[in-house]
């Protein structure tokens, strides 16, 4: 157990992967506010749930009166970070990353208070105006290649015999100096990330201890995985992401009401502020009673990455449909002329299509031939897809699995 709060929370909740000299970070934490950092590199205009460890940890943070600085790596995208990639990233013009930017802003007002202390920077402020001789002069001879080398970042990637090229190589040095950058002028002495990020971020710290005999600290998380071993916030379907522009409430909250029973507990620990005695009974649930625990953890996520509004709103529309069968129209409704349907220009493929249930038609096909579609709670039957039998509703409750749901009305 940690004697400062902050580091005692996080650890009790399973987020501490690595660190680096952490009992003197607990012993300075016990006795003052600090300054820490993580990096958000916006190759995309929107995160997922793979970022909800990092920004869960900036809330912890600001949360027991610590400092959190979200740094926007305006200049690192044009890099591109090596970490767990096979492939280079493609080259992102600077219009499309401040676009980006600009967007993801707006995920961090979720977690983060900027009305209290709380920093967001970029680093093409300082990065695009550095000489590039002068940096290699007096950054370059402070890390070697032979400890670059090294790092798993780099090494997993040269094990595979996937080629790097030197503009992805100097991604470390760029890092880095950021984090020397942060700790000169914002006394940042913590970095956290990752656990794929371990070696980019002790590569700062000794930058620090080199140019400035300065103590700096390290902190990773675990890269979360599904009990299933799949990465956190990868789905069949794409990313689950944090905007509602990019993933619907209803969607949201019903991935987290499906997940893995064995992740309950685990995800309830990261993911929501409930206290640690709750989450211990809620885990301790067996058979149909976990799904009490599912509702709680869906609802008290969706009540930080959207709002408490939303989170209420989605319970009772997911009660309304699953548990009392009936019908919401607050999620997504389509309305289609009831002679479409006689005349067979619109079937059961077309409404999935419509409703955007499914990927493809050859994907809707292959779904309703395992058994995964229902329609007002009845199953439909492989290869048949005329809705004319279900013309004596107005209303057509469209079920794909667990998660997906739409409802065609029929018009005259």
């Amino acid at each position: 157990m940690y004697k400062s709060d902050f580091l005692n929370e996080i650890n009790s909740r399973g987020f501490i992967h690595q660190s680096s000299d952490i009992e003197t970070l607990d012993t300075i934490m016990q006795k003052k506010s600090i300054t820490g950092y993580i990096g958000f590199d916006p190759t995309s205009d929107c995160l997922h749930v793979g970022s909800l460890v990092q920004l869960m940890l900036l809330n912890w943070m600001q949360y027991y009166g610590h400092k959190p600085l979200i740094l926007m790596g305006g200049g690192t995208t044009l890099v591109g970070d090596p970490s767990g990639k096979d492939e280079t990233r493609k080259i992102m013009k600077i219009e499309e990353i401040n676009n980006n930017i600009e967007k993801i802003k707006l995920i961090f007002s979720k977690f983060i208070d900027f009305n209290r202390d709380a920093i967001i920077l970029n680093n093409y402020e300082w990065l695009a105006s550095q000489n590039y001789i002068d940096f290699l002069r007096n950054i370059g001879t402070k890390v070697t290649i032979n400890k670059m080398l090294t790092y798993d970042s780099v090494k997993s990637r040269l094990d595979r015999e996937q080629p790097m090229t030197f503009l992805e190589f100097n991604y470390m040095l760029l890092q880095a100096f950021d984090f020397f950058h942060l700790y000169e002028n914002y006394d940042c002495i913590l970095q956290m990330g990752g656990s794929d990020q371990w070696g980019n971020i002790i590569n700062g710290i000794d930058l620090i201890r080199k140019i400035k005999n300065g103590n700096a600290f390290a902190l990773t998380s675990p890269l979360i995985t599904n009990s299933d071993g799949t990465k956190m916030g990868k789905t069949i379907d794409g990313a689950v992401w944090l905007s509602e522009e990019k993933l619907s409430n209803f969607d949201f909250f019903q991935f987290w009401r499906n997940v893995d029973d064995k992740d309950v507990e685990k995800f309830l620990k990261l993911f929501t502020k409930l206290e640690l005695s709750e989450i211990k009974k809620l885990s301790q649930l067996q058979g149909k009673e976990i799904n009490e625990a599912k509702k709680i953890l869906a609802y008290e996520i969706v009540k930080i990455c959207r709002e408490e509004k939303i989170a209420k709103e989605n319970m009772e529309i997911a009660s309304n449909i699953f548990e009392n069968k009936m019908l919401d129209k607050r999620i997504n409704t389509q309305n289609i002329a009831l002679s479409k349907i006689l005349n067979d220009d619109f079937n059961i493929i077309d409404a999935l299509e419509k409703l955007s249930l499914i990927s493809s038609r050859n994907d809707a096909k292959r779904i309703i031939k395992s058994g995964g579609v229902k329609i007002n709670d009845i199953k439909v039957p492989p290869q048949e897809f005329s809705l004319k039998k279900f013309i004596n509703n107005k209303n057509l409750k469209i079920i794909v699995g667990k998660k997906k749901i739409g409802i065609i009305n029929i018009i005259e």
